[in-house]
């Protein structure tokens, strides 16, 4: 069945529905993904990617169990503007949280106030109330996109899970935009305090 005759009132999960027309100046395919480099942490004060260029114009950033070696801590980051030399670009940024404790209580979605930013150069909280027990630890993606251009502020989004230091289970959702018009060519990540213990980022370039 087209889309032109598709009647919601008579919608048959048997049928199989087509898009014959055109989607005008949109690639539906996407870029192919591609893998640049990759670190492990091992006792690390901090990661650093540098090399983010004009090459890819959506940069994607995946943590994988990413541990710090003290409790209650934010897992964050910042960019660059001289290739690593310094960070801490302006930034405006939103964060809300779901959660649920390991007893079954409180399940709660809100906004998180004191983990947002408006125009400031502190690093951007992903992931807070990290704890240092082997379950406690967060694994998510960032989404950085079109970091070279000269034109426009580089937006970015991430989503993290994330089990905290108090045995609640975290959704945690955080977007933004670093308010730069120069090319963003380095991304730094830390932990609020201490180091980063374990842990693989790994990152991608999307054409």
């Amino acid at each position: 069945m087209a889309l032109s005759t598709f009647n919601p009132r008579s919608f048959d999960l048997s049928d199989t529905y087509a898009f014959t027309g055109t989607v005008s100046g949109t690639n539906v395919g996407g870029g192919s993904l591609v893998k640049i480099s990759e670190q492990t942490a091992s006792a690390s004060p901090s990661i650093s990617f540098t090399g983010i260029d004009s090459t890819y114009r959506t940069y994607l950033f995946k943590f994988i169990n990413m541990h710090p070696s003290n409790d209650n801590v934010y897992f964050r980051f910042q960019g660059s503007t001289n290739g690593g030399s310094s960070y801490g670009v302006t930034a405006t940024t939103t964060h809300f949280k779901a959660y649920h404790s390991e007893s079954g209580t409180n399940p709660t979605l809100a906004y998180q106030t004191a983990d947002d930013l408006a125009q400031s150069t502190s690093y951007i909280n992903l992931a807070q109330g990290m704890g240092t027990d082997n379950d406690q630890q967060t694994s998510g993606e960032l989404w950085l996109f079109n970091p070279s251009s000269t034109t426009y502020v580089k937006h970015f989004m991430a989503r993290m899970a994330n089990y905290q230091t108090s045995n609640y289970a975290q959704d945690l959702y955080t977007a933004g935009y670093l308010n730069t018009t120069s090319a963003i060519n380095a991304i730094d990540f830390e932990m609020g305090i201490g180091n980063i213990d374990d842990g693989t980022i790994t990152m991608y370039g999307i054409a």
